[in-house]
């Protein structure tokens, strides 16, 4: 296999783990099902997969590929830390609801 594909094949792999990690956090559409799927742990294993590709091959990537795998870690952990604010909010918002829901019935 020549460098090139490699360099392709790696290029793939990263936009591979991105995708998929987006249609785990909510923000694209799973292409089988056509329906928004939301589940932020395997977003977060796809997230920690690249971080540990960044990892694994320190010092062995051309100035491209470092910069695109740091640029794409980058926004997807930006997203989780996005979609994790919301569940604590939304999280927040609701156990005001019950609160205040069980305050009334008590009057």
């Amino acid at each position: 296999m020549t460098d090139a594909n490699n360099n392709i094949l790696f290029m793939q792999l990263i936009i591979q783990n991105q995708q998929i990690a987006m249609m785990a956090m909510g923000k694209i559409k799973n292409p089988v099902t056509d329906k928004i799927d939301r589940n932020l742990e395997h977003a977060k294993i796809y997230i920690d997969t690249l971080d540990m590709l960044q990892a694994k091959t320190k010092g062995n990537l051309s100035e491209y590929e470092e910069k695109f795998l740091t640029e794409t870690l980058k926004e997807l952990k930006l997203n989780y830390v996005d979609e994790v604010d919301k569940d604590k909010k939304s999280g927040a918002g609701e156990k005001k609801k019950e609160e205040a829901g069980k305050a009334e019935e008590k009057s």
